[in-house]
């Protein structure tokens, strides 16, 4: 096994203990991508030697990172980002049997003296960063009185920290109606506990009774999103994805943006057209179609996009830079999306709209409109727009209006 001291990592000295402030979230998001970065280099070379690099930042993180204001969030989804990355290496490091039982306890400490659970994700995975059935079915026999005893403590506000990580381990280890057992045992409805349960069911082969599971383990506060993914992955792996297609993957496969969420789905069901995807994306969203307009652009499909555009809501600012991309190119669609873009200022659609991007579509729209001969045409349709009585916000309506009406009097003298 090659290793290397320390203090030849160069992210540990990054990492000292209250290394961050208060105000310290970028930074320490910054040096974090750099770390991840370093240790999955050195383990394409030797995979122990990242799975130690792994497990060093691992338990530097808290001790770093315990000062740093948390609360937008951002530090949190960077840590998870970085446990994506970091777990797996331990997980399939081909440690000995001593080193990783080392590995284990060191990860143990780290966890427990972990102050906001940024480690969360480690606890999930115990069972398989444990290496072996029979060290997960160790574990699992020290952790589950514990949760057992906790669980059946009426008093409120019992708490383990090892639930999720016995949780896990009673999966590794193969001890599937054990695990069905312990979890109906658990306090409340909760997903993080049953979507154990679920795939104790799947492993045991049992799939029809593992998503019915999965539909009634939804707890008051859980969100559909984790359990239409699971039922989603189960089906998949069944080779039913016709059946997975129409009954998950849309909720499944929501991500920041519609373009990403198209692009999710696409990607995972390769078979179905890429059309087809995005009429359904289109038919799931009554009163959002133009929130499509930016995927219906990507596929060449302009005459839909267009046409997603009037329907709205739209944001101009994105049909404004659609009509100087396709100026050259497709002139009468540019000219089309930039009267889009005036509809969708008038009705208030848009982020913080402002006269501006009302001036900057029409010049877009005059000008597309000149390159095909029909500016009179576009004018007629921004009158009309013009005219329309909007329900939206009259003080910003009244504006957008009239300076649009200014502009073309301007013209016109």
């Amino acid at each position: 096994m090659v290793s290397m001291p320390s203090d030849k990592w160069t992210f540990l000295s990054r990492f000292r203990a209250k290394a961050y402030g208060w105000k310290g979230s970028r930074p320490a998001i910054q040096r974090l991508k750099e770390a991840v970065s370093e240790i999955k280099k050195a383990a394409r070379k030797d995979p122990v030697l990242g799975a130690e690099g792994a497990i060093l930042l691992m338990e530097k993180i808290w001790p770093a990172f315990e000062q740093i204001d948390t609360s937008s969030g951002a530090l949190g989804n960077a840590v998870n980002k970085a446990l994506e990355a970091l777990v797996p290496l331990v997980i399939d490091a081909p440690a000995d049997t001593k080193t990783r039982e080392e590995w284990l306890e060191r990860l143990w400490l780290a966890i427990v003296d972990d102050g906001v659970e940024y480690l969360s994700q480690l606890e999930e995975r115990w069972g398989e960063v444990c290496g072996s059935a029979e060290v997960a079915s160790e574990w699992a026999d020290q952790l589950t009185p514990t949760i057992r005893a906790c669980w059946n403590d009426k008093r409120p506000g019992g708490y383990f920290r090892g639930t999720m990580a016995g949780l896990s381990c009673l999966l590794a280890a193969g001890r599937h109606e054990g695990l069905l057992e312990l979890v109906e045992h658990a306090p409340f409805l909760w997903w993080h506990y049953r979507q154990y349960g679920v795939q104790a069911l799947v492993a045991m082969g049992r799939k029809t009774e593992a998503i019915k599971y999965a539909q009634a383990s939804r707890g008051l506060n859980d969100g559909w999103v984790p359990v239409e993914r699971l039922c989603e992955e189960i089906l998949l792996s069944s080779a039913l994805w016709e059946e997975a297609y129409k009954r998950y993957a849309f909720a499944a496969n929501q991500k920041t943006n519609h373009l990403s969420t198209f692009r999710a789905i696409a990607k995972k069901y390769p078979m179905k057209d890429e059309q087809e995807i995005l009429s359904d994306l289109i038919a799931k969203s009554p009163g959002r179609e133009g929130q499509w307009f930016a995927t219906a652009k990507e596929l060449g499909n302009l005459q839909l996009a267009l046409d997603l555009a009037f329907r709205g809501p739209c944001e101009p600012k994105t049909l404004n830079r659609a009509a100087q991309d396709n100026l050259e190119k497709h002139p009468v669609f540019a000219a089309g999306v930039a009267v889009a873009s005036i509809k969708n200022l008038c009705a208030g659609h848009g982020y913080e709209p402002t006269t501006f991007d009302a001036r900057r579509a029409y010049d877009l729209a005059k000008q597309a409109a000149e390159k095909v001969g029909f500016v009179d045409d576009v004018l007629h349709d921004i009158r009309s727009l013009l005219e329309h009585d909007y329900s939206f916000d009259k003080i910003v309506s009244k504006a957008l209006r009239q300076g649009l009406e200014n502009r073309q009097k301007g013209e016109v003298a």
